[in-house]
C-alpha cells in the first residue's frame, strides 16, 4: 500500500516491508502467500477463531446432512418439505453444539497451559545508578487525570458483529503492569549513546558488511557509539524482514563469517552493535498435508502450534494473539514455552557467538511487551529499542496539537516491557513534521510545559529520530521536511532521549558536517537521555529551551538574542542557535 504523508500515513500498514523486491512466485513457494502486489501490514487485528475439524457429535451431524440431501429429490411433497425444514433446524443445532464442545475443550486446554506457564525473573537485573532520580522525574508524570482512554480502531461492522458471536478460545491472565519509572534493566546503555541506523532500504545490493567494515573509522570519528545493523537472517524479502530459518545468517548483506568480522571490526573502534530482531512473524519452509505453508525448518522445527490461532490464513493452532496481526506471514505464538525458549537460545547465540551487544525489535505491536521483557532480561543487552508505530491523531488533514493518546500507547508498551526497552519516539517525529510544515513551533510544548513526545514523559526510554529506512530512503513513506532538517536535528541533539541518526544523511556532505558538529557539541555539553529541559518560549515562530541549566537553544524564524553577559554563542545557522552558559 502506498503511503502519503502527512494525513494518510499509517506506518503499521507498511513499515519495514512495503514494496519489497520479491517475485510473487518465490513468495508463494516460500511463504504460501496467494497475492503479492507489495508487502504490506494490516491496520486492524482480524477477529477470527479456529474452525473445528473434529468434534464429539460429528457423526450425528453427518447423518443429518445425509438425510437432508435425500429429501431434495422430494421437494414437491409437502410432508417431505416439512421434514426437510426440521432436519435443517436439527442440523444447525447439532453443528452449534459440536462447535461449542470443541471450543470449550480447547479453552480448557489453553487455560491449563497458561496456568503452568513459568514467569522468568531475572537473577542479575542491573539497576541504573539513578533509578531514584528517574522515579522522581517520571513516576508521577502520567496522573490519572492525564491518561486518555485508548481509542480502539473500529473494524468493519460485519467483522465486529461476527466477533461478538464468537467465544474466546484463550485469555491471558490479568496482572498488574509495572509502574512507569520502574526499570528492570539499563536498556539505554550509558545514557550518552549516539545511535546510527547503519543501512537503508537498498543496502542488501551492495555487499553491506564489507562496506560497513570500511567505514568503521568514519563512524567512530563522527562520535557514533552504537550502530544498528539490518536483520541478519536469510529472508524471503532481501531486506531481511521476512525471515525463515533464523539460524541461517547467510543473507543478501553477506555471509555469517562476513557478519562476525563486521561486528568485530566495529567493536574494535569502540562501537556497540545492535541486531535487528524480527520475531513477530516467520516464513515457513514447507507445506502441511493440506498445502498450507506452516511447517518450519532448521533448528527451530515448528509447526502450526507455533502460530497464533487468530492467523486463519496459515491455520494457526496456538494461543490467541497478544498483539496486532501481520498479514503477509505466519504470526508467531509467543505464549508457547518452547517458542520462547527457542527464541531466547537464538538471541543468546547471536550475543555469544556472533558478538551482538543489543537489540532493535521489529514490529513490536504484533506481540505483548511482556515477551520482550523476558528476552531482554535473559540476554542482558547494552541497548534495546522497540519499533512501535501508530498513526498520529488528526482533525481532518491536520495533526492535532495534543498527541497524548499517541505517546501514551508507546509508553504503555514500554511499561508492559518492564521498562527494559526504549522505543522509537514516533510522536516527536510526527509533531516535528507539523512544526516545520506549518510553522507552528508552539506545538513543541505540551499542556504541562514539557516536550510533547515520549521524551516529555519518559525521556530515558525515548529513542528519537528524524528519518529511517521506511520513512526515507527509496521508500519515502514519511520523509522529514527538508526545510526543517537542520532545526529538527538541533532539537534532537540538544534534548533528552537517545538520538538515532540515519545512514543516508551521512552521504550528503552538508548534513554530515552538521551531524558531526552537533554530536561533538552534545557530547562536550554532557547532554544525556535524562537531561532536564526548561522550555522558555514556544510560540508560532520561536522555540527556546534551556538544557540542564548550562545550554540554551533556539529554533524558528523569529529573532532571538539572549543576555550576552550570561550566554556565549557556541553554534548557529539559519533559524537556529546554541549558546553556552558563560
Amino acid at each position: 500500500m502506498q503511503i502519503h504523508a502527512p494525513r494518510t500515513v499509517n506506518l503499521t500498514e507498511s513499515i519495514g516491508h512495503a514494496n519489497a523486491s520479491v517475485s510473487a512466485h518465490s513468495v508463494r513457494q516460500q511463504a504460501g502467500w496467494n497475492n503479492l502486489p507489495g508487502l504490506s501490514r494490516t491496520n486492524l487485528s482480524s477477529l477470527r477463531f479456529c474452525r473445528a475439524t473434529k468434534v464429539s457429535g460429528i457423526g450425528q451431524s453427518r447423518r443429518v446432512a445425509q438425510l437432508r440431501s435425500k429429501t431434495v429429490a422430494y421437494a414437491g411433497n409437502d410432508k417431505i418439505s416439512k421434514l426437510r425444514d426440521k432436519l435443517e433446524a436439527i442440523a444447525k443445532e447439532l453443528e452449534a453444539a459440536d462447535r461449542e464442545s470443541f471450543l470449550s475443550s480447547v479453552a480448557a486446554e489453553r487455560a491449563a497451559e497458561l496456568a503452568a506457564l513459568p514467569i522468568k525473573e531475572t537473577t542479575k537485573a542491573a539497576k541504573t545508578q539513578d533509578t531514584a532520580q528517574h522515579k522522581a522525574e517520571s513516576h508521577g508524570k502520567l496522573k490519572s487525570k492525564d491518561r486518555k482512554p485508548k481509542k480502539q480502531m473500529k473494524p468493519q461492522v460485519n467483522e465486529l458483529e461476527e466477533a461478538e458471536k464468537r467465544p474466546k478460545l484463550f485469555e491471558p491472565a490479568a496482572g498488574p503492569p509495572p509502574k512507569i519509572g520502574e526499570e528492570e534493566l539499563q536498556a539505554e546503555g550509558s545514557g550518552h549513546e549516539i545511535l546510527l541506523q547503519g543501512f537503508n532500504w537498498e543496502s542488501w545490493k551492495q555487499g553491506w558488511y564489507h562496506k560497513l567494515m570500511d567505514q568503521a573509522d568514519e563512524f567512530a570519528d563522527l562520535g557514533i557509539t552504537c550502530i544498528w545493523l539490518p536483520p541478519p537472517t536469510d529472508s524471503v524479502s532481501p531486506q531481511g524482514y521476512m525471515p525463515g530459518d533464523l539460524y541461517n545468517l547467510n543473507s543478501k548483506y553477506g555471509s555469517q563469517e562476513d557478519l562476525k568480522r563486521c561486528v568485530a571490526k566495529l567493536q574494535s573502534k569502540g562501537l556497540k552493535v545492535l541486531c535487528d530482531i524480527v520475531i513477530n512473524h516467520r516464513c515457513a519452509q514447507k507445506q502441511d498435508k493440506n498445502g498450507i505453508w506452516n511447517v518450519f525448518g532448521g533448528k527451530m522445527a515448528w509447526d502450526a502450534e507455533a502460530i497464533v490461532v487468530n492467523d486463519r490464513k496459515f491455520k494457526g493452532r496456538g494461543n490467541r494473539a497478544t498483539g496486532d496481526e501481520f498479514a503477509a506471514a505466519p504470526n508467531i505464538d509467543h505464549m508457547q514455552d518452547y517458542v520462547r525458549k527457542d527464541l531466547t537460545d537464538w538471541m543468546e547465540w547471536l550475543r555469544d557467538d556472533i558478538g551482538f551487544d543489543g537489540w532493535r525489535f521489529d514490529f513490536v505491536r504484533g506481540y505483548g511487551g511482556q515477551f520482550v521483557r523476558e528476552y531482554v532480561l535473559a540476554t542482558e543487552p547494552h541497548y534495546v529499542v522497540g519499533e512501535y508505530w501508530d498513526s498520529l491523531d488528526y482533525d481532518g488533514s491536520v495533526p492535532r496539537i495534543n498527541q497524548d493518546r499517541h505517546r501514551q500507547q508507546t509508553v504503555d508498551w514500554i511499561t508492559a516491557a518492564g521498562g527494559a526497552a526504549t522505543a522509537f519516539d514516533v510522536t516527536t517525529k510526527g509533531i516535528l513534521h507539523a512544526v516545520f510544515e506549518k510553522d507552528e513551533l508552539n506545538r513543541l510544548r505540551d499542556g504541562e510545559g514539557r516536550p510533547p513526545g515520549v521524551m516529555g514523559w519518559w525521556p530515558s526510554r525515548a529513542t528519537t529520530f528524524l528519518e529511517n529506512h521506511d520513512t526515507g530512503s527509496t521508500q519515502g513513506h514519511w520523509r522529514f521536511p527538508e526545510e526543517g532538517y537542520e532545526q529538527g536535528l538541533v532539537y534532537l541533539m540538544t534534548h533528552p532521549g537517545t538520538p538515532c541518526l540515519f545512514y543516508d544523511d551521512l552521504l550528503e556532505p552538508k548534513k554530515k558536517a552538521m551531524i558531526q558538529k552537533l554530536v561533538a557539541l552534545r557530547q562536550k555539553a554532557g547532554i544525556n537521555c535524562r537531561s532536564k529541559v526548561n522550555i522558555k518560549h514556544a510560540q508560532k515562530f520561536l522555540y527556546v529551551a534551556e538544557i540542564d541549566g548550562s545550554l540554551l537553544m533556539k529554533i524558528g524564524k523569529a529573532k532571538y538574542e539572549p543576555d550576552s553577559q550570561q550566554w556565549k554563542v557556541l553554534e548557529s545557522g539559519k533559524n537556529w542557535g546554541i549558546w553556552q552558559n558563560a
